[in-house]
């Protein structure tokens, strides 16, 4: 791994913001962002990375890569949930397998904006339409973990309403502002995205920070119990978001040759989703575990992903 690389990663103030969380949890200090603020932030995130989305694909020609890449995001959050189902079933329950898989097959936009971060730091260019990808990918790999619990489990006297899971996994609020924030982006001219780029770009990072900072803390109190549950869900928090990310991160360039949009689809494929899919399966599979499927997630995958993994996918791209 290029050491360069690295420790540019490692001393990015956001990312350190993250490990004061951390240890902000251990010393038991009171220190914690209120649950609005967060909110706040992480739609503003959110907001922000779909209209600069927009803006690039508005001054990007319409081409037949494009239309590979999102073809490939869909491809990802099909095959994803249904591999590691199989996986995740010798070991734990078919719902637990579910939600998991699911899960690991649908996104982190947390994560998905720490690499963008990441890129610009290292001033390597991407594409918008990577943001129209991202938010393509939540959905399919909900419906699959769905399906793949109704097909599996034993007890088929309950019924799942496969109609409002659907609706939820495409309206949810994630979904619905980051593919809105593009459209307006897209829309907008370059004159009327300069009105609004103080809110949009300058203030980024520093609101970036401080959501990592409540990350942190938030990963910080749930990892001490998760690690009570034993290996087996710590090893496949890290080592499946390995093979993925690492997979991808050569596999993609048979689709481009832009180094930013393959390191992307690296930690798309890489990153785990810790708000839409617990969202989706209080609905669909209410015997599941939150306490093993959102920390594997947050408290393991999150922090894997945007300290080693990322410069890892990197090194790999450029050596390829």
């Amino acid at each position: 791994m290029d050491l360069h690389l690295l420790i540019d990663n490692l001393t990015n103030p956001a990312l350190l913001f993250f490990f004061l969380g951390i240890l902000a949890v251990q010393f038991k200090s009171d220190l914690e962002i209120p649950a609005n603020s967060a909110k706040f932030i992480s739609l503003y995130l959110l907001l922000s990375i779909g209209f600069k989305g927009g803006q690039e694909l508005s001054h990007s020609d319409f081409d037949l890569e494009i239309v590979y890449a999102l073809l490939f995001g869909v491809f990802l959050a099909l095959i994803v949930p249904i591999y590691t189902f199989f996986i995740l079933k010798k070991k734990l329950t078919t719902s637990n397998a579910g939600a998991i898989a699911a899960a690991y097959g649908s996104v982190s936009a947390v994560t998905f904006v720490t690499a963008i971060s990441f890129l610009e730091i290292e001033k390597i260019e991407f594409g918008g339409h990577m943001v129209a990808v991202m938010a393509l990918m939540e959905a399919p790999s909900i419906i699959i973990g769905v399906l793949l619990m109704a097909l599996f489990r034993k007890d088929k006297s309950d019924k799942i309403k496969m109609g409002s899971i659907i609706k939820h996994s495409l309206t949810n609020g994630s979904v619905l502002l980051i593919m809105g924030s593009l459209v307006i982006g897209f829309l907008a001219s370059e004159q009327q995205a300069q009105g609004i780029k103080p809110f949009t770009t300058d203030i980024f990072k520093g609101f970036l920070a401080v959501f990592l900072l409540d990350m942190g803390i938030t990963s910080g109190k749930k990892l001490k119990a998760f690690l009570k549950k034993g290996w087996f869900a710590l090893l496949f928090a890290i080592i499946i978001p390995l093979i993925n990310g690492c997979t991808v991160a050569v596999v993609s360039g048979l689709l481009t040759d832009s180094i930013g949009n393959r390191f992307l689809f690296a930690i798309l494929a890489a990153s785990a989703s810790y708000i839409a899919v617990p969202a989706a399966m209080r609905l669909a599979a209410p015997k599941a575990s939150p306490g093993l499927y959102i920390p594997m997630a947050l408290a393991v995958t999150f922090p894997f992903n945007i300290t080693l993994g990322m410069p890892l996918y990197m090194c790999i791209i450029q050596a390829c």
